[in-house]
């Protein structure tokens, strides 16, 4: 049975666990800042796992069929996940960016399909694989062992996961302080960066002190504007979710008990729909079927 997001938070080993599976992530974006930027905001996040899904769902039935950018831009309209426009934008920057290409041979059509990189499959297949960790830590499962050794499971899990996502309201709509920093560049990263940051012995503290103590150090490491960064601090500092432990600016900066709940509530929902779409794909996989033919791009990866 996969965890619940209930059970998930309620784990006295949660913190040890998202802490390490933050230090990974933020190691991503330190050696592959480009691939990173994929889902450098809450809105891009969403975006990037639609047009996944739809690639992974497309090759599943035809291989060779991509992605065309129409049906990407009525999904996320569909879903109200962005504008038109802002989706157009987005698929144009990681066409730009080597981050999609046109699919071999399409490149007389008149609307050539796309697939992704090998290094974003690569990329997404470790972010996968990061957080089935993350899961095995909470229960000792074996999940990153039956993943790496099926490593085509990664087109049906997706999928899964990107409805999952894209279907949670906790996901779509979280608490005050998380979502001021989804929506902005590297918003995901500063929050994983004041968590990894946290004192590890702080177990009933209102106010956790972190390593973290000036905020143009942070922006520089993330490549981020000092300004909004700057900003964005302020506003959770009126929210009571963060502040300094004395000077301003000059001193550790502490996050509070409950920014650090929100955070773990939003890892837990997250981790529990990876866990539900590995527990529907796996256990049929196990029985016989193979959800991805073994010509996929994936079927000889580690």
């Amino acid at each position: 049975m996969p965890m619940t997001a209930a059970d998930i938070l309620a784990h006295p080993a949660l913190e040890r666990c998202v802490r390490s599976q933050a230090q990974s992530l933020l190691s991503i974006q330190g050696t592959s800042p480009r691939i990173a930027s994929l889902f450098a905001t809450q809105q891009r996040w969403l975006m990037a796992h639609a047009a996944l899904a739809q690639y992974f769902r497309n090759e599943a039935d035809n291989p060779g069929a991509g992605l065309l950018a129409e049906r990407f831009l009525e999904r996320v309209e569909r879903h109200d996940l962005a504008s038109r426009n802002t989706a157009s934008a987005f698929l144009t920057e990681m066409h730009k960016y080597e981050m999609v290409r046109f699919v071999a041979g399409s490149e007389g059509r008149r609307h050539p399909p796309f697939e992704p990189a090998p290094a974003v499959l690569m990329a997404l297949f470790h972010w996968h694989a990061l957080h089935l960790a993350t899961l095995d830590g909470l229960d000792d499962g074996g999940r990153v062992v039956a993943f790496h050794a099926r490593p085509a499971l990664l087109g049906a899990i997706q999928p899964l996961i990107a409805d999952g996502l894209i279907g949670s309201g906790d996901i779509r709509k979280p608490p005050k302080t998380f979502e001021l920093f989804t929506w902005i560049d590297e918003g995901g990263l500063v929050m994983d960066r004041l968590i990894v940051g946290c004192r590890q012995d702080a177990a009933g503290d209102e106010r956790i002190t972190t390593d973290v103590t000036s905020i143009s150090e942070l922006a520089r490491h993330l490549n981020l504007s000092r300004t909004h960064l700057g900003r964005k601090f302020s506003e959770a500092e009126a929210f009571g979710s963060l502040g300094w432990s004395g000077a301003r600016g000059r001193s550790p900066l502490w996050v509070s008990a409950g920014f650090r709940r929100e955070y773990h509530a939003a890892q837990a929902v997250k981790l529990a729909i990876i866990d539900a779409a590995f527990e529907a794909c796996v256990v049929p996989a196990e029985g016989g079927r193979n959800p991805l033919p073994q010509s996929s791009i994936l079927a000889g990866s580690a």
